[in-house]
């Protein structure tokens, strides 16, 4: 096609064009404009860029650059790691691949909560339960926090077996957080809302009836077995993560939320909290080949990690359960050459969900790894090792939230 304008004319206005290009600032944008285009940066580049002058740092603290940050569907998740002593507050960036460190909130900081421990996130919130059993929800990279109304409820009388924590808005403007306790099969569960502020009362959970294939069998919970959040672990050198000692995960399915938490003889309880009914998973393998397992969420489905040794190899797969032909079917697995040096060592895995990724912490005595498992593509990276004033950190496990500053407490 021929050119409207003659040959030279047209050279001119390219260049005029790219001038004007090179010309072009960001400070000659209004505000509202100015504050989409920064909402859409990966969180690890905006608060470096808030450096760069006071109209970007003045960005940081305004509400419309927080509704605009709302409306961004999805950030590349945050894994944030849980060392022994509880106290490190490092995550790692899945965006940038890199390690860094996160300031506790001033309240956390208070001498009487510094062993408090996070035990849930969703969203860009994080869960921290006290030594009291009252819980604290924070935004980790806002700074900021508040303690949750007391649970008024006796938890030697009633064992906890599951805290999760649920974004009811998709503009993190509320958030629920749901415990599980009691003796199967007398379950119940509790509910706090943020919309309302408070606990809403307790609730039963009956046997799913219909259910049959998966009675409950009490003779399960003397059997000698290594499961890394199954009641009373057995080995004497197995690790366990405190703060995953309530496992747990939710999903919404046809608009009824479900938890999924780990009993006491290592099956996969399923709690529908909207038809109030429970029902055991049967389990994945024979109960002397279980070693270490844990659940997780992944894009709205529960999956299940599981550690097990077969003819002197380990091997890390995941398994997700088909409803419509009711078993267990694999859908990951660690190639035999990178799982086989876990052969004999008691390792521990302590995973967390983030879309199609799986965040998998493995501990034992001799070796401290993280992998990264993306469901898609099969591919399970090792992530290098986090260096602390020269020093390498260990951690036990890792939650998984989004970085936004606007998840509102």
């Amino acid at each position: 096609m021929e050119s409207d304008y003659p040959h030279g004319q047209s050279v001119s206005l390219k260049r005029k064009s790219q001038e004007l290009f090179n010309s072009f600032s960001l400070d000659d944008l209004n505000e509202d404009l100015f504050e989409r285009i920064l909402s859409w940066l990966p969180t690890s580049s905006f608060f470096r860029l808030t450096c760069v002058c006071k109209r970007w740092k003045s960005v940081a603290a305004s509400a419309s650059f927080k509704l605009a940050c709302s409306h961004i569907p999805s950030r590349d998740p945050w894994f944030f790691m849980v060392a022994p002593n509880l106290n490190q507050s490092v995550i790692f960036d899945s965006a940038e691949g890199t390690w860094k460190r996160l300031n506790h909130p001033p309240l956390l900081q208070e001498e009487s909560n510094q062993n408090c421990m996070p035990v849930a996130a969703s969203g860009g919130l994080i869960c921290y339960r006290k030594l009291s059993g009252n819980l604290i929800v924070s935004n980790p990279v806002a700074g900021y926090c508040r303690e949750l109304p007391p649970l008024n409820f006796a938890p030697q009388h009633q064992p906890l077996n599951a805290i999760v924590m649920n974004t009811t808005s998709k503009h993190q403007l509320s958030f629920k957080v749901v415990l599980v306790f009691g003796e199967l099969p007398n379950l119940l569960f509790k509910v706090y809302n943020s919309s309302s502020g408070c606990w809403e009362g307790e609730t039963a959970l009956r046997r799913k009836v219909e259910d049959n294939s998966m009675e409950y069998d009490s003779t399960d919970d003397n059997v000698v077995y290594f499961l890394s959040k199954a009641g009373i672990v057995v080995a004497s050198n197995m690790q366990r993560s405190p703060s995953k000692q309530y496992s747990s995960v939710i999903t919404n399915k046809n608009g009824e939320e479900i938890v999924y938490f780990l009993s006491s003889s290592g099956k996969v309880v399923a709690c529908n909290l909207t038809s109030k009914c429970f029902f055991e998973y049967p389990r994945l393998l024979p109960v002397f080949s279980e070693y270490s397992i844990d659940v997780v969420e992944c894009n709205g489905e529960m999956l299940v990690v599981l550690l097990s040794e077969f003819l002197e190899t380990a091997s890390l797969r995941v398994w997700k359960y088909d409803e419509a032909n009711p078993g267990w079917h694999q859908i990951a697995a660690m190639p035999a050459a990178n799982s086989h040096e876990w052969y004999g060592k008691k390792a521990d895995i302590n995973c967390v969900g983030a879309g199609n990724q799986i965040f998998i912490c493995l501990n034992s005595l001799e070796l401290c790894t993280y992998i990264l498992c993306d469901l898609e593509t099969n591919q399970w990276v090792e992530l290098p090792n986090c260096c602390i004033n020269g020093q390498v950190m260990d951690f036990m496990s890792a939650f998984s939230f989004e970085p936004r500053i606007e998840a509102s407490l």
